[in-house]
């Protein structure tokens, strides 16, 4: 069966919220295409197919999800931080948690990366290896259940009330320059995966 590598459309900078959230389908996605992979590859043989989809996922979670972390560390939860209330003070004790689940997420990513990429190497893994990365993938599976939940339907709806149009444009603005310097660092934005767009997280 096919795997599908495409990826959905995403909002623009003027819209930091909404490309956030943007972010989290496409963490979703790829985690589906990585899944995905690994079920279509029950023998531990990588075909051609197969191959494609796992280095285009894996190349998104090593280059593309960290500016998304730092979007949300750097960019959106200090300025929550500074806008005092109620509401403020509650969704920041989340906060702290999702910034803990950021570390958990890394640590597994590492491991499915590294995995991933001997696969890459060889075409083939070991049932244990196999089994290793299924593992690591169903766990982070069950942690972006939890953690983008808490963030769509919490975080940032309160950032949408609390915070202006000025810190908004600044949050946009910042995710821009972000991915700009990576274009400056990669050269044409042509030759990013398709999912990039020159837009890419």
């Amino acid at each position: 069966m096919p795997v599908q590598l495409g990826a959905p459309a995403q909002a623009n900078f003027e819209e930091p919220l909404k490309l956030l959230q943007d972010c989290h389908r496409r963490i979703e996605h790829f985690l589906e295409v990585l899944q995905r992979v690994v079920e279509v590859s029950s023998d531990g043989t990588l075909g051609d197919e197969a191959r494609r989809a796992l280095k285009m996922a894996l190349h998104y979670f090593r280059e593309a999800a960290p500016r998304h972390t730092m979007d949300e560390e750097e960019s959106l939860f200090p300025r929550l931080r500074q806008c005092g209330g109620e509401a403020a003070r509650a969704a920041l004790a989340r906060v702290a948690a999702l910034e803990a689940d950021h570390v958990r997420a890394d640590a597994r990513h590492h491991e499915v990366d590294a995995i991933g990429m001997r696969w890459l190497e060889l075409g083939r893994l070991s049932q244990a290896q196999r089994s290793a990365l299924k593992q690591h993938l169903d766990e982070l599976q069950k942690l972006y259940a939890g953690h983008l939940k808490v963030e769509d339907c919490d975080i940032f709806p309160l950032a949408g009330k609390s915070l202006s149009g000025e810190q908004m444009a600044a949050i946009g603005q910042e995710m821009k320059a972000r991915r700009a310097a990576i274009l400056r660092h990669e050269g044409d934005p042509s030759n990013l995966p398709s999912y990039a767009g020159g837009q890419a997280e």
